[in-house]
């Protein structure tokens, strides 16, 4: 279900127009969201796409990659107590919605390793942009035309960053997911093999226990059948053949 949802943000980030959109509308949040308001928070978190969003932990607490974990954890705060269920009975499925992907994101910026995880990938996704831009000039240089590409915008910059950082999250998650599913299908035919293995030594066991039980009887009947032939041959009486009696003369 994750994958499929994945996906469809994929698709839907290919689309330049689309993700423009959807770029503009965060960033508007963000903005509003300086007074740090419970329904700009849960919105942000669990808008349409959110779970392809919601993959950089960074994103999800508004913090950049920089960070110590006081921060981290002093943000966490912050953002817990907005969105929390409690503190938002008006709409407590939604915040509880939210409060998970906070949960989560936090969780995920605690453990080092998947920390470092999200930095590799932020960092992957902005030296794809800067080589992307190098190629861009290089191109333009050689058609002899100007070598200003929108990029060198910094809005722009930051913009192509963060699209290319998504779409990096998104293609890992994917493969997660189908790492996931391919485990779970070896798991179900392991176990599948196990039960079948289980059944045959249980039919086996079976047949062995019955053969042992019906031993007895089926030698009583060898012995009978034997015996029954042993009288039938000793009353069984031959005709002799009459003597020939030699004639004289």
């Amino acid at each position: 279900m994750a994958s499929a949802e994945v996906e469809a943000g994929t698709a839907g980030v290919d689309g330049d127009d689309a993700f423009q959109t959807y770029y503009n509308e965060v960033k508007q949040i963000e903005k509003r969201d300086s007074v740090l308001t419970p329904k700009q928070q849960i919105e942000r978190l669990i808008r349409p796409g959110s779970s392809y969003f919601n993959l950089n932990p960074f994103e999800v607490l508004q913090l950049d990659p920089e960070v110590t974990e006081d921060e981290i954890k002093k943000r966490f705060r912050q953002l817990s107590i907005l969105v929390h269920p409690d503190k938002n009975q008006d709409d407590p499925d939604r915040a509880q919605k939210a409060f998970e992907a906070v949960d989560k994101a936090y969780k995920l910026l605690l453990d080092p390793e998947q920390k470092k995880r999200a930095i590799d990938v932020i960092h992957a996704g902005k030296e794809y942009v800067e080589h992307t831009m190098k190629e861009k000039k290089k191109q333009l240089k050689k058609d002899g035309k100007s070598t200003v590409v929108e990029e060198d915008d910094p809005e722009m910059f930051r913009q192509a960053v963060y699209k290319q950082t998504m779409k990096l999250f998104a293609e890992l998650e994917i493969k997660r997911k189908e790492r996931e599913a391919k485990d779970m299908h070896e798991r179900k035919r392991q176990r599948e093999e196990e039960i079948e293995a289980h059944e045959k030594a249980k039919r086996d066991r079976e047949w062995q226990k019955n053969f042992e039980e019906t031993r007895d009887g089926r030698v009583d009947s060898w012995r009978t059948f034997q015996a029954k032939g042993k009288k039938k041959e000793k009353n069984r009486s031959f005709l002799k053949p009459p003597k020939v009696k030699m004639e004289q003369r």
